[in-house]
């Protein structure tokens, strides 16, 4: 099932230029836009700053989660085992989570759990980079679906975590 979804997903790509591109965009680039969103929220103010060291934690938390997984599990990306549409070239490591989502993800939710508008346009934007990895051709859906629930977790308990400590809690 899971590479039958894959399939009908990979297999636009090459046929439309413009959504290549698109999808190439995306999958490489997004996330600097989620840096200087980030920025940008350290200069409104405390309640902002706060949601960016969150955000911050939030991702060091996955990426490390991720670090920890890839040493006991390996899952080929689809190009190792098949013969697969691939825009982009990657890294033959294992495919199991994807980086690029669970980083939007992580930063997505935890905007969300203060700034509901801005993190719902994020949270868009993550499952676009999450599909542009299909696209692309570095990652299963499932890669992609337990990202998004890894990197939203991180972000949901980081919040109830530091949330409930008077550090971080002064009013401005």
């Amino acid at each position: 099932m899971d590479y039958k979804i894959f399939r009908i997903i990979n297999q636009l790509a090459g046929r439309y230029s413009v959504l290549d591109m698109l999808m190439i965009l995306i999958s490489n680039k997004v996330r600097y836009l989620f840096a200087f969103v980030l920025m940008l929220m350290w200069f409104r103010g405390y309640s902002q700053r706060k949601v960016t060291v969150y955000a911050v934690i939030s991702a060091t938390l996955t990426l490390l989660i991720n670090m920890l997984i890839k040493c006991f599990y390996f899952k080929p990306r689809p190009f190792m085992k098949r013969r697969v549409g691939i825009l982009i070239p990657s890294k033959m490591n294992s495919a199991f989570l994807s980086k690029h989502t669970l980083l939007t993800t992580a930063v997505s939710t935890s905007i969300f759990l203060r700034e509901r508008i801005l993190g719902s346009v994020m949270w868009i934007l993550s499952l676009l980079t999450g599909f542009s990895r299909i696209w692309v051709g570095h990652h299963y859906p499932s890669d992609i679906i337990r990202s998004l629930f890894v990197g939203s977790w991180t972000s949901i308990i980081v919040e109830k975590v530091f949330g409930s400590l008077k550090i971080m809690n002064r009013k401005t």
